[in-house]
Formats: structure tokens, C-alpha cells, sequence
């Protein structure tokens, strides 16, 4: 459905991206594992379109990206919802949620049916869709985020670090949620570092280390990996 092969990336002289080939067939939940630094927010921007790949192929149900505009990579279906959230603190949670529809702005029934998905997904939000996204808890404010980015409409789902900075019980309500998300048919690529959460929900993994794929494979044989749960879990 969504496949990398050969993409590499650079910054000035650097090279953020060597090589790099993944792919999540349709609805898999499929998990990338890195520290910070290892290229998997750089992955996400180049397959959303926002950075320019310096050779390689990005696939998307046989539909080339590179050289698509990031409202025209949106409109085939691949969505990213950022790490850091890059909400508007002073708009309103509504108006965050309805920026995610812009591609979509001509049809105003089918956005008016995904914001009520999406508030019954996340019903803390229909609670608070007039207050300002900046009053919201951290929690609150990954939710807004992921709900704005359901809001494109997504059939494959790009979410980078999205437990970074979240209190642990918290942690867990939005992986459920992702989980939900993935089994309601939307493929989902998961950039973590929480690994054991991560993989507690994947369907498959891969390991990246300084701009490349360095090991890939089902969630409990990288559980079982000594140098993985060394790295990324801590035992």
C-alpha cells in the first residue's frame, strides 16, 4: 500500500536519509523504532511531501509521491500527524480539527461526518470544541492533534512520537486509540521511541539508526532482541 524503496534525503551535506526502504501493506499497523536523530521524522516529512527525497521511490497504491505537492500527497490518502502536535494555540479546538479538512473543503456533508467521527472518537473534544487548543492538557492536545489529522481523511496514517511528553495512563489511551483507528481500516506507520508500548500493538517493526533500516520484523522477535530491548526498552 505505502512502500519506500531506495529513499535517501539529504540536508545541505548531510545525509539524513540513506537507503531507506519500508512499506505497510493495507491495514497494518506498522511501527518504526529510533532515537532521537535516527531519521524518522525526516522519513515522515519526505513521504508527506515536505522535504524533497534525493533519489529513491515513494509508492502509494501504485501512485508515485515524489515530486507531489503535500496538498496532493493529502488528497491520495497519506496523512501525518507531526511530532510536537503544531496545533494553533489560540484557535479554537473546532477550527483546529476543521484545518485538517482543507483538501476536503468543497464537501461540507462528508467533513460534517468525519468531525462526528472523529468527536465520538474523541469525545473530550466535542466537550471543549470551543475553547482555545492551547488551554488543553497535553493529553488533550495529542488528541486534538491526531483527530486533526483524521480529519484529511487518511487511508494510511503517519504518526511521529505521538506519546513524546505524555504521563503514562495517558500514554496508554492513545495507543488504544490508535488501535481503534487501525481496525476501523486505516493503516497506520508509528514513529516511536516508546518501544514496549509500540510494539505491544503492532502488526510489524523496523529498527532505524542513523538514516537507515537496520532490522525489521514481528513485534515479539524484536521484544526478544537483546541489543533491541537494550536500546529502546531498557532491559
Amino acid at each position: 500500500m505505502l512502500a519506500l524503496e531506495n529513499v535517501s534525503l539529504n540536508y545541505g551535506s548531510f545525509r539524513a536519509l540513506n537507503g531507506v526502504s519500508l512499506n505497510a501493506k493495507e491495514g497494518e499497523l506498522v511501527v518504526l523504532l529510533g532515537a532521537n536523530g535516527a531519521g524518522k521524522s525526516s522519513m515522515f516529512l519526505t513521504a508527506s511531501g515536505l522535504h524533497r527525497a534525493a533519489g529513491g521511490s515513494i509508492r502509494f497504491r501504485n501512485t508515485e509521491l515524489v515530486g507531489m505537492r503535500p496538498s496532493q500527497i493529502v488528497e491520495t490518502g497519506v496523512v501525518q500527524c507531526p511530532e510536537g502536535r503544531k496545533l494553533f494555540p489560540g484557535m479554537s479546538v473546532l477550527k483546529n480539527l476543521m484545518l485538517g479538512a482543507y483538501v476536503h473543503r468543497g464537501d461540507k456533508p462528508g467533513n460534517q461526518k468525519v468531525l462526528d467521527e472523529v468527536l465520538g472518537l474523541f469525545p473530550i473534544l466535542d466537550e471543549k470544541k470551543d475553547d482555545a487548543a492551547g488551554s488543553l492538557s497535553g493529553g488533550q492536545q495529542q488528541m486534538l492533534a491526531i483527530g486533526r489529522a483524521m480529519m484529511g481523511r487518511p487511508k494510511a496514517l503517519l504518526l511521529d512520537e505521538p506519546s513524546l511528553g505524555l504521563a503514562p495512563l495517558v500514554v496508554k489511551m492513545v495507543f488504544e486509540v490508535i488501535q481503534r483507528i487501525n481496525r476501523a481500516g486505516t493503516t497506520v506507520l508509528l514513529a516511536e521511541q516508546n518501544a514496549f508500548a509500540a510494539l505491544k500493538i503492532a502488526h510489524r517493526a523496523y529498527v532505524m539508526e542513523s538514516g537507515r533500516i537496520v532490522m525489521e520484523g514481528d513485534p515479539q522477535t524484536l521484544l526478544n532482541n537483546d541489543a533491541v530491548r537494550k536500546a529502546y526498552i531498557g532491559a
